[in-house]
C-alpha cells in the first residue's frame, strides 16, 4: 500500500516510459511529415481530438472507479479478518474451561488456536500473492499439523478445518458448551467468508478487452491531437503532447494496479502488514514476552 509520502519520480514514470517513448516517436514523425510533406497532411480540426479526449476521460473515470472498488473491497475484507482473528482468540480465552487453559503451553488449546490463526493470516496473504507459505507454516505449527497440510492445495482452508476439528474436540471434552461452540463456529464462518471474498477478487480478472480498447482509443486521440497541434503550434507540439499523454497513461496505469490488489506490488492491499498486526495482537493476548515489531515501511509503501 502506498503511504502518504512523496512518490519517487522514477517509480511513477518508469511504469509509463514505453508508452511515452511511442508518443515521442509519433510527435517526431509528424514533425518530419510537416517539414517535408506539409501539403499532403490532412487538416484536423482541434474539435475532433477534443471529443475523443472527453470520451476517453469518461472511460478512464469508469475504470478507475471500478478498480478502486476492487481495492477497497479487498481492504474491507482484510479489516474483517483482523476483527474476527481477535474475536476468535478472545472467545477461546473466555469460553474454554480454566483447567484446559491452564495446561502447559504445548498442550494449551488457546495457544494452539492463536498460533494457527496467526499462521492462517500470513498464509492467506502469501497464497493470494502466489508465494510459497511453507516457511510460515513451519514457524507456527507443530509437525502433526504440517503433515496434514502438506498435501492440501488450499492451505488456508485446511487451517480453518483444523480450527473446526479442535473446537469440536473441546466440545466433546465438555470444555465448551453447545452455545459457545455455535459462537465459535460463527466466527469461523465469517473468516471463511472473508477468505472466499479475497479469492474471488484474486481470481476474477478485469476484462482485458476493456484495457486494450482504452489503449487503442488513447493512441487514436494522441494521433489526431498531434496532427492538429503540429499545424498550429509547431515544435511546441512535442512537449504538449508528451504532457497530455503522461496524464492519460498515468491514470490508466494507476487503475490497472488498483484492480489487482494481491499481485505483490507497492499498490497492493498490505496483507503482510495486516497479518503482522494480528501476530502482535494475539501474542500480546497470550502474554508472551517475545512479540514482533510492526512491519517497517519500505521507502514509500508497506506490504
Amino acid at each position: 500500500m502506498l503511504l502518504e509520502t512523496k512518490l519517487p519520480i522514477q517509480y511513477i514514470f518508469t511504469r509509463i516510459l514505453p508508452d511515452i517513448l511511442r508518443v515521442l516517436m509519433i510527435s517526431i514523425v509528424f514533425q518530419l511529415l510537416k517539414k517535408y510533406f506539409a501539403a499532403d497532411l490532412p487538416p484536423i480540426p482541434l474539435q475532433l481530438p477534443t471529443i475523443l479526449g472527453s470520451s476517453i476521460s469518461l472511460l478512464l473515470a469508469f475504470k478507475i472507479g471500478q478498480s478502486y472498488d476492487r481495492w477497497w473491497e479487498a481492504r474491507k475484507l482484510w479489516g474483517a479478518i483482523v476483527n474476527d482473528s481477535r474475536t476468535l482468540v478472545l472467545q477461546i480465552k473466555s469460553f474454554v474451561r480454566k483447567d484446559f487453559l491452564s495446561l502447559p503451553a504445548e498442550d494449551s488449546p488457546l495457544k494452539a488456536i492463536a498460533y494457527r490463526q496467526i499462521a492462517w493470516c500470513y498464509v492467506l496473504g502469501e497464497s493470494l500473492r502466489g508465494l510459497d507459505p511453507t516457511a510460515t507454516l513451519e514457524k507456527y505449527l507443530p509437525e502433526p499439523e504440517l503433515l496434514y497440510l502438506r498435501p492440501q492445495n488450499n492451505k488456508a482452508l485446511a487451517l480453518l478445518a483444523l480450527h473446526a476439528e479442535q473446537i469440536k474436540t473441546l466440545h466433546e471434552q465438555e470444555a465448551l458448551n453447545t452455545f459457545q461452540q455455535v459462537q465459535l463456529d460463527s466466527t469461523l464462518v465469517r473468516l471463511c467468508d472473508s477468505m472466499g471474498g479475497a479469492e474471488r477478487i484474486k481470481n476474477t480478472v478485469f476484462p482485458v478487452t476493456y484495457r486494450l480498447l482504452l489503449h487503442f482509443f488513447i493512441y487514436l486521440f494522441l494521433l489526431t491531437l498531434s496532427l492538429g497541434l503540429v499545424e498550429t503550434i509547431g515544435l511546441w507540439e512535442i512537449p504538449v503532447l508528451l504532457a497530455i499523454a503522461s496524464t492519460f497513461f498515468l491514470l490508466e496505469r494507476t487503475a490497472r494496479y488498483l484492480q489487482d490488489p494481491f499481485n505483490n506490488y507497492p499498490t497492493d492491499t498490505p496483507v503482510t502488514a495486516i497479518a503482522r498486526t494480528v501476530d502482535i495482537n494475539l501474542k500480546q493476548l497470550l502474554q508472551e514476552a517475545q512479540v514482533p515489531a510492526p512491519l517497517v515501511a519500505q521507502q514509500f509503501y508497506v506490504m
